[in-house]
């Protein structure tokens, strides 16, 4: 079967940086709803639109293609009382940004009294390459179309 709107896709992919460090790797494969329903990233769709299982391919992906260019706006500094006890380096927490919008913010360094908080993924403004190995393409079934993501292994459960 072709990978075409509407068809969940499983693969098992590698992401790594420029300089070809492995950032991750995924320890189970993943699975995610094709057709342009923000599951995995645009180019990564375009590249696998059409293929079968069995096609492996690596690409490389700007900052601009992947998670984006970093935006320093994201970067906050609060006082640790405002924290839950136990807050840690490496954490994560959900936040608003500046325009208000809800994000998830990743705890980045602790200092005396004060926490600083990224709000920026973790690999935005890199460059990054996605070892991508498709492993199975099957069509989708209605309900996994209407909730917009796939369903049981691999996928999300309800």
């Amino acid at each position: 079967m072709k990978i075409e709107k509407d068809t969940v896709v499983t693969l098992k992919y590698k992401v790594s940086d420029a300089q070809g460090k492995l950032l991750e790797a995924a320890a189970e494969p993943m699975a995610y709803l094709h057709g342009g329903y923000e599951n995995t990233l645009p180019k990564i769709e375009e590249a696998l639109d059409g293929k079968e299982t069995g096609y492996q391919t690596t690409l490389v992906l700007s900052a601009e293609d992947s998670f984006g260019e970093r935006d320093e706006s994201l970067l906050q500094t609060m006082p640790k009382k405002d924290f839950p006890p136990g807050v840690k380096v490496g954490g994560q927490l959900r936040g608003r940004t500046p325009d208000g919008r809800e994000a998830i913010f990743n705890v980045v360094k602790i200092k005396g009294d004060t926490v600083m908080l990224d709000g920026n993924h973790p690999w935005a403004g890199q460059t990054l390459r996605f070892q991508l190995n498709v492993i199975d393409v099957r069509a989708a079934i209605q309900e996994e179309i209407e909730h917009r993501h796939v369903h049981g292994a691999h996928g999300h459960h309800h």
